[in-house]
């Protein structure tokens, strides 16, 4: 039964439904207000209390409930700024004043160029061989991968634009000199409306491009854990080794902070193995 359907929940039908115009309003990613919407209502069925009614101590029993339960620290982050935004930003009630605990940040997986060689050369179908292409040549997120339409690539300038990406913000892109033709001929005769990698319902979903790689990678005998979120990866920490300023590097991947982007500083280690240990000096 929705919350629509109980007359005892009225509070929290118009809680949520003030939350969720505001995050309309304020041009939230749909993704960003799902989960915005998802914490703020457990929080309130936690609490079982009207929201101006919610106290800071509310807020940390329910952190702490959630941290015995095992939620992790990212998540946990994630919670309290859904929390903050509605009872501090839309309500003023400066009530989530806790500390997260501090998300650690653990290196990305990045593929070799032979691995990366190897993941291509692997795939069986000429859509997934290009997607794969595609996401390494480029950098995209997934999810720009499938939102891609024909009227947003510029083949012959060898760029393309994500539209409404992470931010609300549109960005350039690259496109590989060894796929300008390959993408000639996949899209030769398509509307600029229609999706570049399209499905049987249309749009391909992220988790069908997340299935063929991992199955690649797979039959390839590749033993990282390879997504494509691990392609963009690869695709930055490759740039950086190949000389391309880390501010390029930035606005390729759409980063809105530098601090970002110079993670990859950390997974390069091309100059690291060019270093001589001591040892080899005796």
């Amino acid at each position: 039964m929705t919350y629509e359907e109980k007359p005892e929940d009225d509070g929290m039908v118009e809680a949520m439904k003030k939350l969720d115009t505001e995050l309309k309003l304020r041009g939230f990613s749909p993704q960003t207000a799902k989960m915005y919407n998802f914490y703020n209502e457990k929080f309130l069925k936690f609490a079982n209390k009207q929201p101006m009614q919610i106290t800071e101590d509310d807020v940390k029993s329910f952190i702490a409930d959630r941290l015995s339960n095992g939620i992790s620290p990212k998540s946990v982050v994630l919670m309290r700024s859904a929390l903050k935004f509605y009872y501090d930003e839309v309500l003023n009630r400066g009530v989530v004043n806790i500390k997260t605990p501090k998300v650690s940040r653990k290196l990305p997986i990045v593929l070799t160029h032979e691995e990366v060689k190897l993941l291509i050369d692997s795939v069986k179908r000429k859509k997934h061989k290009l997607m794969v292409m595609v996401l390494y040549s480029s950098g995209l997120r997934v999810s720009e991968l499938v939102n891609l339409k024909i009227g947003d690539l510029e083949i012959d300038q060898k760029i393309g634009w994500v539209r409404s990406g992470k931010g609300a913000k549109d960005r350039m892109f690259i496109i590989s000199e060894k796929i300008v033709n390959r993408l000639k001929s996949y899209t030769k005769g398509r509307g600029k409306d229609e999706y570049v990698f399209a499905g049987h319902n249309g749009r391909l979903t992220t988790r069908s491009v997340q299935k063929a790689i991992a199955s690649t990678a797979k039959r390839a005998g590749i033993d990282k854990r390879v997504t494509p979120h691990v392609l963009r990866h690869t695709f930055a920490t490759h740039m950086l080794e190949s000389g391309v300023d880390l501010r390029k590097i930035q606005m390729l991947l759409g980063h809105s902070q530098l601090s970002t982007t110079q993670l990859y500083l950390s997974v390069s280690n091309k100059e690291l193995k060019m270093v001589k240990s001591p040892l080899d000096e005796l």
